[in-house]
């Protein structure tokens, strides 16, 4: 059974938060549950197919997720760095994490690929993504979590995986996947401990507001009412330093720009006010004092 509760949910809830904090996902050396699905450019994409010949990496995620928006940049990093390595990936769009009128829970697959459309858009995705249907069939047989990632061997089961999408962790369990159907010539392994069920809280904190921002504010409202203090504190600190992390050069050069700004108004008032008042610096009077100065008298210099 599937659960008798509705997958999609309008309004994000304190409910619906312990809800997604908890998962019955497939958990390492059981079998991965086969899927059928198409990606957002139509291609046909069947689990089964890659039985016996490729590895899989399927990672789970929405636009309104912050641990997506915090991961989806490192995780497409390895599809570049692992592609045609026997390593197949795949993103599946799943419900709205955190739902609101700009992005609402989706109500027809039109509105759902739209979604997805926009994530790999705005978050420049360059790994395959496909679309789950609006029962949510894929991501419920994976254990509904926001974003969980999962390394799936060439025997069709699960290898590894990480229930909140660390990057790092999954790299790491690639690399010895692939070590291991190397230098043994298998097929099946449970690599770098079989789990990371660790919850990315500094990335959640970090990319909190640029993700939940893509639902509208009543998406932002339910995030503070449901996660309180912590809530918050998260939206209000992503606001602030996540475009440092993102675009540290651009940030660097906006503020350079605006130092020049003040310094040169600064400068412009200063030269306003010499020539409306006959302001004269502090230091101007050691200009006069030169000039008055005999030849061969001594001057000494005045400190201040």
């Amino acid at each position: 059974m599937l659960g008798r509760k509705p997958y999609n949910y309008r309004r994000f809830t304190r409910e619906q938060m312990v809800t997604n904090a908890t998962a019955n996902a497939p958990a390492p050396g059981e079998r991965a549950p086969d899927f059928e699905t198409r990606t957002l450019e139509g291609d046909l994409f069947r689990l089964g197919d890659y039985a016996g010949s490729r590895n899989l990496v399927l990672t789970f995620g929405s636009a309104t997720c912050p641990i997506t928006a915090g991961s989806i940049h490192a995780l497409d990093e390895l599809y570049a760095d692992y592609a045609g390595e026997g390593i197949e990936f795949l993103f599946v769009y799943v419900r709205e994490a955190h739902p609101g009128g700009d992005l609402p829970a989706h109500e027809s697959m039109q509105q759902k690929i739209a979604a997805a459309e926009l994530l790999r858009r705005e978050e420049d995705v360059h790994m395959p993504i496909a679309v789950d249907d609006l029962k949510g069939s894929i991501h419920r047989h994976y254990g509904k979590l926001p974003n969980p990632t999962y390394v799936i061997d060439k025997s069709g089961r699960i290898a590894f995986r990480s229930l909140w999408s660390r990057p790092a962790e999954v790299r790491a369990a690639l690399e010895e996947l692939l070590e291991r159907q190397e230098e043994r010539g298998v097929q099946h392994a449970i690599v770098h401990g079989g789990e990371d069920t660790a919850m990315p809280v500094s990335r959640a904190l970090l990319h909190a507001h640029r993700a939940v921002e893509r639902g509208g504010e009543a998406a932002i409202q339910d995030f503070r009412e449901a996660m309180g203090f912590p809530g918050r504190v998260a939206l209000a600190t992503s606001s602030v330093m996540e475009p440092v992390t993102l675009h540290p050069l651009r940030v660097l050069s906006g503020a350079l720009l605006a130092s020049g700004v003040i310094a040169g108004a600064l400068y412009a008032g200063h030269k306003l006010r010499q020539r409306r008042f006959g302001f004269r610096s502090p230091y101007d009077i050691h200009v006069d004092a030169r000039r008055n100065l005999l030849p061969g008298d001594e001057y000494e210099a005045v400190g201040i």
